[in-house]
């Protein structure tokens, strides 16, 4: 991958978020004359604003400039490529550069790259944790908020960066080449962004698209879709089995009774269920993805015993939180899609009080029925949908309306009992009445400590 010059050269950065501050900020540092532009104004902005012109970046707010006159933009994975400034500015010749790809491209040592609807969060973060128990300077970045564009300076020929990639930070990518490409599973999501689930997949199989045969990519072996994908790639493909056992003699990783193994010249056992402490099939499979890309790249089953022992999962993603009077409580913001919502139901063996909704974003809530039938003894409904899931489910399962999440928290425990779970798994984005799902799982979280601060009187 050839590194650009960018001394000089003059960048619009479209989108001020997190990305696309930092993205600001690694091109300043080297040469680039940079506008940063976001459809917020300074005052909305407040202090990023303040410090980004500190920085000697020039800012275009309230409205993007004419992005035609820029020799790059720079896009926030968040910006929709397809809105019309940016299609014209591209239509003009203007070079479209993805915030993972200007990163990646100076990043050095290996890359490590995770995709997938759901469980990309746990995934990296769990093998970001058995990277670091092994030695390695391994640095997690992409999708769980830490921008690879922060965190390449400095890095080295034994760096692995561990990234999290959405569709979003993917559809843009033209040369971004991971050295380990992990695939966990595929089904409609951001149906609001890109026009089909055939559009969302493409830009998903961006992930194989540079890999070469000395690369490796890691796939789901029991999902068809992403097993078709990945018959694109060029790379060693070591297909890990959840659910099932690989039938033929190649490399594969599964479970074979209470472990987790990779079968190659020998058997190897890379973890014991009965070590894997937060509950749930989607986890374990999670932590085998992990594990897997974790072995291929050298680190040692110790190391990864261990980091899966001490992994106590990740914020807003089926996170415990405590518990209160034997009430568990579990914040699970990050479950945004119904298919995601019908794997936190069905992972508790205790009954779950669960508070749902939000702006649904696709599909209907009756296709939770089963799971919901299964272990679910209340529903607490808030948002937008409110309505739909009283339509959908109150005729097998109580459905509560609450105007807020904290007094759905409150009814919910009001209700619970000591052995008994209190979920917050929406189902829905989270733009009807907060910024961001980590957002609504912040404030899950300050409703559970204020009911611990008052001893849940």
């Amino acid at each position: 991958m050839t590194t650009p010059n960018w001394n000089g050269v003059r960048v619009a950065v479209v989108g001020l978020a997190r990305s696309g501050v930092s993205a600001c900020h690694f091109l300043r540092k080297r040469g680039a004359m940079v506008t940063g532009t976001d459809r917020r104004t300074a005052d909305q902005l407040d202090t990023v604003a303040r410090d980004l012109q500190s920085a000697g970046v020039t800012l275009s707010l309230g409205a993007y400039p004419n992005l035609s006159e820029f020799e790059a933009l720079v896009l926030s994975p968040g910006v929709d490529p397809a809105q019309e400034p940016i299609a014209r500015a591209r239509e003009n010749g203007v070079r479209i550069v993805a915030e993972l790809e200007l990163g990646a491209n100076e990043a050095k040592g290996r890359i490590v790259c995770i995709t997938g609807t759901k469980g990309k969060s746990t995934t990296t973060m769990s093998l970001h944790a058995m990277l670091r128990e092994a030695g390695v300077d391994a640095r997690a970045v992409g999708n769980i908020g830490e921008p690879i564009t922060a965190h390449v300076d400095g890095s080295d020929d034994k760096t692995v960066f561990v990234v999290e990639a959405s569709s979003f930070q993917l559809e843009m990518t033209e040369a971004f080449h991971p050295n380990y490409a992990v695939f966990l599973n595929l089904f409609p999501d951001h149906l609001d962004r890109h026009p089909s689930f055939e559009s969302y997949a493409c830009a998903k199989a961006r992930i194989f698209a540079n890999q070469a045969p000395q690369d490796t990519a890691i796939i789901n072996g029991d999902e068809p879709k992403v097993v078709e994908i990945a018959r694109q790639t060029r790379a060693n493909v070591i297909p890990f089995y959840p659910r099932t056992a690989p039938e033929d003699g190649r490399t594969a990783s599964y479970f074979d009774g209470p472990g987790a193994v990779i079968r190659a010249e020998t058997k190897t056992l890379l973890f014991s269920r009965a070590d894997v402490m937060i509950p749930g099939a989607a986890v374990q499979t999670n932590l085998l993805a992990a594990a897997t890309a974790a072995h291929e790249i050298g680190a040692p089953a110790a190391a990864i015993q261990n980091a899966v022992r001490n992994f106590r999962g990740v914020a807003h993603t089926f996170e415990r939180l405590g518990e209160i009077h034997g009430v568990v409580f579990f914040n699970d913001s990050k479950a945004t899609t119904l298919e995601s919502v019908a794997v936190a139901l069905t992972s508790f063996d205790a009954p779950v009080l669960a508070i749902m909704g939000g702006r649904l974003k696709t599909g209907s809530f009756r296709t939770l029925r089963e799971a919901v039938s299964a272990r679910t003894r209340a529903i607490y409904a808030i948002g937008e949908s409110r309505g739909l899931i009283r339509e959908a489910l109150s005729d097998i399962c109580p459905v509560y309306e609450s105007d807020t999440l904290e007094e759905a928290v409150r009814s919910a425990y009001a209700a619970a009992k000591p052995g008994e779970t209190v979920l917050l798994s929406p189902g829905c984005a989270s733009f009807d009445m907060f910024r961001d799902y980590a957002h609504r799982g912040d404030t899950f979280r300050r409703a559970f400590h204020d009911l611990s601060l008052e001893g849940a009187a």
